[in-house]
């Protein structure tokens, strides 16, 4: 999807109409007209329209204009079509970050084959340094930045406590694994942004996640 904020998608999704259009648009197989996305769902042109709009508005969907084939450029103006932006929507509570883990396992096996746990940490390292890097030209801090990864961070007097771990179903089966890649990752966040007040620091606790950002450097 392409809004930062999954809950806009999850909000256009709650008008039944809407969701009826979203479905047909994604199943199609092809850019869809007002005209055919009102016909499939039975609405009127002017109100398939109107939903469709809302959908591009939340990210849902994209637009363009498009001339039906035969048509040659430059006779009528060419129809608004539609189509799915991105891969869909997905929400989780708390937030995890699967699709990170598996990108850098899936980089590292690609890489390094015979020594995928190797290659993994430092995938991790450079994923977490070159978004880090992304961030602070944004003018993004630390905090703000966690807080977006969804690892809801807590400040304390000397460190930050990360009370959500985004991948935690995989923590909790491959621990070693998992926790070493969220702490390499989180090491080369902090190089990125050049948080050098910082550390990452391994210590594991229940209900929390498996990394804590201690003042001071390594």
């Amino acid at each position: 999807m392409t809004v930062d904020d999954p809950w806009t998608g999850v909000s256009a999704l709650v008008d039944p109409s809407r969701r009826a259009l979203y479905d047909y648009v994604r199943r199609a197989g092809h850019p869809v007209s007002r005209e055919e996305a009102g016909d499939a769902t039975g609405m009127s042109r002017g109100l398939a329209a109107f939903h469709l709009d809302k959908l591009v508005g939340a990210g849902l969907l994209r637009a363009r204009y498009q001339s039906p084939p035969g048509q040659l450029r430059g006779r009528g103006r060419s129809p608004k079509v539609y189509e799915p932006a991105g891969e869909g929507i997905a929400v989780t509570i708390p937030e995890r970050r699967y699709q990170l883990i598996a990108e850098i396992l899936a980089a590292a096996v690609d890489d390094d084959p015979a020594h995928a746990g190797r290659a993994a940490g430092q995938h991790a390292h450079e994923r977490g340094r070159a978004l880090g890097t992304a961030l602070a030209a944004d003018g993004t801090d630390l905090t703000t930045a966690l807080t977006h990864l969804g690892f809801e961070p807590h400040p304390t007097a000397d460190r930050i406590l990360l009370h959500n771990c985004p991948f935690h179903a995989l923590a909790a089966r491959h621990t070693a694994l998992v926790c070493g890649l969220n702490h390499a990752f989180l090491t080369g966040l902090l190089h990125g942004l050049g948080a050098t007040d910082r550390r990452a620091l391994l210590a594991p606790r229940p209900g929390r996640c498996c990394v804590e950002l201690p003042s001071g450097r390594p």
